[in-house]
């Protein structure tokens, strides 16, 4: 059983930046892929980034891609967020995921590749 704990959000004017943390604990953390989501009122949850679990890999959506970056420290069992160029359009309730998932390149961006959630933090990007 994993357990999954994000920190660092907050609230932030357009054109800021954050940077969103997520402990892990339980399990072999360098074992799991690790994906960020987020889910803004009225919406799903959606994609934002993803890596695999030696960090070689990675994935974002495009509405964020060259804005944030996804890294992780396995031995310190947390993957980060690195939000720069917020826009309003970004806030959300973002959370942390990890996969098991063997064909993870496929799937990265799909919520059933998670088998782990952690409850999120609340990222508000004022105009």
């Amino acid at each position: 059983q994993v357990q999954l704990m994000e920190s660092g959000g907050g609230l932030v004017q357009a054109g800021g930046s954050l940077r969103l943390s997520c402990a892990a604990s339980g399990g072999t953390f360098s074992t799991y892929a690790m994906g960020w989501f987020r889910q803004a009122p009225g919406k799903e949850r959606e994609f934002v980034g993803g890596i695999s679990g030696t960090g070689i890999n990675t994935y974002y959506s495009d509405s964020v891609r060259g804005r944030f970056t996804i890294s992780r420290v396995n031995a310190d069992n947390t993957v980060y967020l690195q939000m720069n160029s917020l826009k309003v359009e970004d806030t959300a309730v973002y959370y942390c995921g990890a996969s098991t998932a063997v064909y993870y390149y496929r799937r990265h961006y799909a919520r059933t590749a998670y088998d782990y959630w952690g409850q999120g933090t609340q990222v508000t990007v004022s105009s």
